[in-house]
C-alpha cells in the first residue's frame, strides 16, 4: 500500500501559484507580442497546437493527436481539415493498414513553425536586453530548475503512485 502524499511544504503553495501566475503572463504577454509583429494570419490556438504537435512528432495519427491535446477525435478531424486545406498539413494513409490516417507537416508549414518560433525568440531577446545583467544571470540560472518542474508537473508523484498501485 502507498501512502497518500503529503501536503505541500509551508510557502510552497504560495510559491506555485505566484510561480504560475508569473509564468501565465510571460506567455500570453509573447503570444500578444508575437501576433503583433506576426506578418502572417494567426492560426486559432487549437490549430496552433496541432500544427506543432504533428511537426514534433510526424507520422502522428489523428486518434493519438486527440489523446495528446485532449480533445474529441471528430475536433481534431475538423482540424485536420481546415489545416490540410490552408496547405500546412497533409494526410497519407499508414502503410501498415492502410486504414488509419498519419499526419506530418508541409514545408510551408515547417517555415512557419520556424519563423514564429525565431520572432518569439526575437522579441524575448529585446526584452531580456533591456534588464539588467544579473537579472539575465538570475533567469539562466534557473532554467534548469524550472525544466525539473515542468517535468515534475508533467508527471506528478500522486499520479506515478496511483500508477504503480494499479499495477499492483
Amino acid at each position: 500500500m502507498v501512502d497518500a502524499p503529503s501536503p505541500p511544504a509551508e510557502g510552497t503553495l504560495a510559491l506555485a501559484a505566484e510561480l504560475l501566475t508569473a509564468i501565465s503572463a510571460i506567455r500570453r504577454i509573447a503570444r500578444r507580442a508575437a501576433r503583433l509583429a506576426w506578418q502572417d494570419e494567426p492560426l486559432p490556438p487549437a490549430q496552433s497546437e496541432l500544427l506543432r504537435l504533428a511537426a514534433a512528432r510526424p507520422g502522428l495519427s489523428v486518434a493519438d493527436a486527440a489523446h495528446e491535446l485532449r480533445l474529441a477525435p471528430n475536433t481534431v478531424s475538423t482540424l485536420v481539415g481546415r489545416l490540410t486545406a490552408a496547405g500546412l498539413l497533409e494526410r497519407t494513409r499508414a502503410v501498415s493498414d492502410g486504414r488509419s490516417v498519419r499526419l506530418s507537416v508541409t514545408e510551408a508549414a515547417s517555415r512557419r513553425i520556424a519563423g514564429w518560433r525565431d520572432l518569439r525568440a526575437e522579441l524575448a531577446a529585446r526584452a531580456l536586453d533591456q534588464l539588467p545583467s544579473t537579472d539575465r544571470e538570475t533567469l539562466a540560472a534557473a532554467l534548469p530548475a524550472l525544466q525539473r518542474f515542468a517535468a515534475q508537473l508533467e508527471d506528478p508523484p500522486e499520479r506515478a503512485a496511483g500508477a504503480r498501485r494499479r499495477q499492483h
